[in-house]
């Protein structure tokens, strides 16, 4: 009988991989453990990339997905869990059906859809399946203005149109959404959550000139994950996590890292003297 000790906070991650170290797990464990969590993983599909884009994707079989997670969840439960990349239909039923057997652990999902270089991550028909499989699961929903555009059939271009597509996302089945405003053409940044009772907030923060962008979604979504493993409410959890996320993408623009594409965030910058 193992003896009882201290333990982390646990967040479970179940994402796409990224060699180069920018993005998906390696990103996510990167920010999990920045914030003082312990990290696993589960992984989905494995994209040929680095800092200048996404060459291929291959996903894993969904099988192999499932012996994952029922490998995993029953030994090493999380407090939450962050998802990231799924590339296709069956591995978003797959990932539904384990999830549905822990309906208590809240779940940030950063519906990874569109590259920052343009590139398609995620099959026509997985959209569908993802909505009407997974976001009765999903706590929180985490899209960028191109994956809202999608996912609301509208054009999302100003702060007005992220409030409509947010009511519109909500309404197809997740709790909660996070509509991130990092690609709008503007100094600054307007970030909207909705929350499940239906109240509206609205982040703002000033944009940072930088090269190294790269992950900042999946960190972003993995914050937040790590302070509601910690035991804060999403509200509060959403408003550090961006606060990480602006420290880290101020703390790596002088960094040089590949070759003129996107660099990374710096997820292990010091949080003590920032």
């Amino acid at each position: 009988m193992k003896q009882k000790s201290d333990t982390y906070p646990v967040v479970l991650t179940v994402a796409g991989f990224d060699g180069s170290g920018g993005a998906g797990i390696q990103a996510d464990i990167k920010t999990i453990s920045a914030l003082g969590c312990y990290g696993t993983s589960v992984l989905t599909a494995l994209p040929v990339q680095n800092t200048l884009g996404v060459a291929h994707i291959h996903p894993f079989p969904p099988d192999l997905i499932a012996q994952q997670l029922i490998s995993l969840l029953p030994d090493i439960e999380p407090q939450a869990i962050k998802m990231g990349m799924i590339h296709t239909a069956s591995i978003a039923s797959i990932i539904a059906e384990q999830l549905a057997l822990y309906p208590h652990i809240p779940v940030v999902f950063d519906p990874v859809m569109v590259s920052s270089s343009g590139h398609r991550l995620m099959e026509e028909n997985t959209v569908q399946t993802i909505i009407d499989t997974l976001f009765p699961s999903v706590t929180l929903l985490t899209p960028n203005l191109d994956e809202a555009a999608l996912l609301a059939h509208m054009a999302v271009e100003t702060v007005e149109d992220m409030h409509i597509a947010s009511r519109k996302i909500k309404n197809l089945g997740c709790q909660s959404v996070l509509l991130k405003g990092g690609h709008m053409k503007s100094d600054t940044l307007t970030t909207i959550y909705l929350a499940p009772d239906g109240s509206i907030h609205e982040f703002q923060s000033q944009k940072i000139e930088s090269m190294n962008t790269r992950g900042t979604g999946c960190t972003l979504s993995a914050a937040i994950a790590a302070y509601v493993a910690r035991g804060e409410g999403f509200l509060s959890a959403i408003k550090h996590a961006q606060d990480y996320v602006h420290q880290a993408i101020f703390h790596s623009k002088d960094l040089v890292i590949g070759k003129n594409g996107k660099g990374p965030l710096n997820h292990f910058f010091d949080l003590k003297k920032s």
